[in-house]
């Protein structure tokens, strides 16, 4: 008896090791589903030739490599990051990074303002702090939405 219950449960880790690798493995018939969700011929064999190499003995790892080998990488559904695939990974990032500094350059030149310049450049000397100030105060035009004084404006038109 005590031989029979180990029988199923080896069965069973079997069946659950096969099921997980199977969720990860791509059916390469289909190639939007997993060979597990898939019917295909090929699927029904990788499924048989997974529950084969466990029964033989091979780790989870060594089949992934098998598989890999026998039907390239893109069975898998998680690849693995190496130089090939290092600028598909990054990519995401290097856009944001590039999105962040374009940002950054318009900002920076709202606060550089062009006119404030030329007159440094005609009046051949600097202006104070107090100049530039009243100077982006005139040349600035003020932020569009709302604001305090246009909300009580509206309020009190009403």
């Amino acid at each position: 008896m005590e031989n029979k219950d180990d029988e199923v449960k080896k069965s069973q880790v079997v069946e659950a090791r096969a099921r997980n690798i199977s969720h990860n493995v791509r059916c390469t018939e289909c190639g939007s589903q997993s060979i597990e969700d898939s019917q295909a011929d090929i699927a029904i064999l990788l499924r048989k030739l997974i529950r084969d190499e466990i029964q033989s003995g091979k780790s989870d790892k060594e089949i992934y490599k098998k598989l890999e080998e026998e039907y390239g990488e893109t069975v898998l559904y998680a690849p693995k990051f190496d130089l090939q695939t290092a600028a598909l990974w990054l990519s995401p990032l290097l856009v944001a990074g590039a999105a962040a500094g374009v940002w950054g350059y318009k900002k920076h030149r709202q606060k550089t303002n062009v006119h404030i310049m030329a007159l440094n450049l005609v009046r051949g000397v600097p202006l104070t702090p107090k100049e530039k100030e009243t100077m982006l105060d005139l040349l600035i035009p003020p932020p569009q939405g709302l604001t305090p004084s246009s909300l009580w404006s509206r309020w009190r038109g009403r």
